[in-house]
């Protein structure tokens, strides 16, 4: 065909094609042909060149150095924020220790987001400088902030529910247990037996904290930041996007449904997980925890998904990190909840 096309072009007696219309018709299908080819090139090579200029022109942290460089000037910013914190005027400890906290919140996202190309050392070890600010935040906390007063009220025997504590007594003391830390935030305290809602909404909650809780529903809608949950018994908890971290500590026989950025669960037994989540999710002295994907509807939750930049399925609810698991075949300790067990599409809007 080459050889047809280069004699057809360089053929010396123009006449003859004119005469010839079988001949004519060739030389026009090849010089289409060739026209072709010509812009075909000039598309790849448009290609190329905006495929290098997007490249260089949108930094990306899916290289694991890039990223820990980033992660080490935002933790040295944040050790340097909380160095100052201590000599700023005490009319304003307050207003630093919040941003303080949100910065700690944007560093946590920052490993949730870059979580599924970063080696699972260079995971755990973020995770566990993000807790040592904020443990160090939480300390400082209470140097600076005077100390509200607060009552125990961890009576796991009292049967009678007249005796509950009422909505304003909720707060106590931070409690810590097995290193997980249980801030002084609003939320639900102290429950039994009770169907229990929130909405965000329009609301300017950045933590929400759920505790101690026996037999009771939770039902969250709107987005929050960061969601706090421990010591839940035989409890379900539907909640929409949360922008930061959940962390879970202390649950069982209890059903979760949640959306977050990064979800890490601790000493969890029996408990079934409905997520979606942007990086792995990570459980940690847990054992019979089964997963399945994410299964809430309520009135607005696609808008508040999207801007959570939860809106995708990643898949990710079936890619678990078992912390305390180190061998190469699969954890004994989670597994994916078999479809014709797993909940149906649920919908809250109606026990608003």
């Amino acid at each position: 065909m080459e050889n047809e096309e280069a004699a057809l072009s360089s053929n010396p007696n123009p006449n003859l094609l004119v005469a010839d219309p079988s001949l004519q018709k060739k030389r026009q299908s090849m010089l289409d042909r060739l026209s072709n080819r010509h812009q075909t090139r000039l598309d790849n090579s448009l290609t190329r060149r905006s495929a290098e200029f997007d490249s260089s022109s949108s930094p990306s942290f899916e290289s694991t150095s890039t990223f820990l460089s980033h992660f080490s000037n935002s933790k040295s910013s944040i050790e340097s924020q909380l160095a100052q914190c201590q000599l700023c005027d005490p009319t304003q400890v307050k207003s630093y220790l919040d941003q303080i906290s949100s910065s700690i919140f944007d560093l946590e996202k920052l490993v949730a987001e870059n979580s599924y190309f970063l080696p699972s050392y260079e995971v755990r070890s973020s995770l566990k400088t993000t807790s040592d600010l904020r443990q160090s935040l939480e300390f400082l906390s209470a140097k600076l902030l005077p100390k509200k007063k607060f009552s125990f009220r961890n009576k796991p025997t009292r049967k009678d529910p007249i005796a509950e504590p009422k909505e304003e007594e909720k707060e106590q003391e931070p409690e810590k247990k097995s290193g997980f830390q249980v801030p002084d935030s609003p939320g639900f305290w102290n429950k039994k037996g009770e169907i229990l809602v929130h909405n965000f909404k329009g609301s300017e909650v950045g933590e929400f904290s759920i505790s101690d809780l026996d037999s009771c529903e939770v039902r969250l809608m709107g987005s929050v930041r960061a969601l706090f949950i421990h010591r839940l018994r035989n409890c379900r908890l539907y909640t929409g996007p949360v922008t930061g971290s959940v962390l879970v500590d202390g649950v069982e026989g209890c059903v979760f449904v949640m959306a977050s950025h990064q979800i890490r669960i601790h000493n969890a037994k029996m408990s079934d997980f409905y997520l979606r989540v942007r990086s792995r999710p990570i459980i940690e002295d847990s054992c019979g925890v089964r997963f399945a994907p994410y299964c809430l509807t309520y009135k607005g939750i696609e808008e508040e998904l999207r801007e959570a930049n939860l809106d995708e399925e990643t898949e990710k609810w079936s890619n678990v990190d078992d912390f305390l698991w180190l061998r190469a075949v699969q954890s004994p300790n989670w597994s994916v909840l078999p479809e014709n067990e797993r909940l149906g599409l649920v919908d809250i809007s109606r026990s608003v």
